[in-house]
């Protein structure tokens, strides 16, 4: 069937509409689940394990699970994928991590969240969007490219078994289950104790079906194209900057995966607000801060290029293949996260204190 497609259609359209459903797919389950990792992060800096950490422990472990699953089965060789096989930077997933946890903080959700929100009516979210997406060209090609090329070159990590996780760490598949497992538990737990209905909890574990759909679906036709497929799932950062330079720059916009992907995510989180009476205009005002917003576009369009992604493209796909230097990206991720959280949380308790009288 699939090489029918791609004969009568062609590699692109087919890359296109797989992007195009998986980004429908994510889109509406990450709306409807309310999936944000910087969500998870404010929750637990709080002292609380509550409903948005259990969703995002749904979403990283059913990724987990499938994507490894596949390949179990002989579905998927992440040794194609360039999260695998292309050179990592561990200081590029250390400095650039730290960075897009803090951006998130400041931008109140991270890429994935802003273009699910921007499909809901945020126009907040769709300018701070757009920001991150031109920052994120400008470190891939642009003026900011030679600072990123330094610090990606502090701490390289050769491709193959390097960055390779279960090689590196020496895990085994039952200990790989075992903890995937357990990680699912836990999110369902906190998600049923949190209050979180049964559809919002299974809405979060399509949101990690997505990803693996899209590890799948391109491997699959990789191995079947006459020509270079490039092996990859749902990331945000680069089909971002891809999509709006080609609309940019050129007359016709070149079909694939990425740009599938983006337009995919905008209507099914569209799709899903409008049946859920979600949808509204949300616009800045003296009350949000677009600074804030500003500065974390920023910090987060330069740190996802540095990290080899953002919160799901290395921390959820990178991750669901058992790239080490995604592992690492989203745990700074996580701490730059917290860090930020906790100090925007302390500023004005510190500002009241040094406006008390002697």
């Amino acid at each position: 069937m699939l090489e029918f497609l791609l004969d009568r259609f062609g590699d692109l359209r087919v890359l296109f509409a797989l992007g195009l459903g998986v980004g429908l797919l994510f889109g509406a389950a990450a709306q409807h689940s309310r999936f944000c990792l910087r969500a998870a992060t404010a929750e637990l800096g709080s002292g609380h394990a509550g409903p948005r950490l259990g969703v995002w422990l749904i979403v990283f472990a059913t990724a987990l699970l499938l994507t490894q699953g596949a390949v179990a089965v002989g579905l998927l060789d992440p040794s194609q994928s360039r999260q695998i096989s292309g050179v990592g930077s561990l200081s590029g997933a250390i400095i650039g991590g730290l960075m897009f946890g803090c951006g998130m903080t400041l931008a109140r959700g991270c890429a994935s969240r802003l273009l699910v929100l921007s499909g809901t009516g945020n126009m907040r979210a769709l300018i701070t969007g757009l920001v991150l997406t031109i920052v994120a060209q400008a470190s891939y090609r642009g003026v900011l490219a030679p600072a990123r090329e330094w610090l990606f070159n502090l701490w390289t990590v050769p491709g193959g078994a390097a960055r390779d996780l279960l090689a590196v760490a020496g895990l085994s598949w039952p200990m790989l289950l075992a903890g995937g497992g357990a990680m699912l538990g836990v999110g369902i737990v906190l998600a049923r104790r949190g209050g979180l209905g049964r559809s919002r909890v299974v809405a979060a574990g399509l949101v990690g079906a997505a990803v693996a759909l899209g590890w799948v679906g391109t491997f699959t036709i990789a191995q079947i194209s006459f020509d270079p497929v490039a092996v990859s799932s749902v990331t945000f950062t680069g089909p971002s900057t891809d999509t709006l330079m080609g609309l940019i720059n050129e007359r016709g916009l070149t079909l694939g995966f990425n740009v599938g992907l983006v337009p995919g995510v905008f209507l099914g989180a569209a799709a899903m607000a409008l049946r859920a009476g979600e949808f509204r205009l949300e616009r800045f005002d003296a009350s949000t801060g677009m600074e804030r917003y500003l500065v974390g576009a920023v910090l987060m369009g330069f740190g996802s290029m540095l990290a080899g992604g953002c919160a799901v493209g290395a921390g959820v796909s990178g991750g669901a293949v058992l790239a080490l230097t995604a592992w690492v990206a989203v745990a700074c991720m996580w701490i730059g996260a917290l860090v930020t959280g906790w100090v925007m949380a302390l500023a004005p308790r510190i500002g009241t204190v040094a406006q008390r009288p002697a």
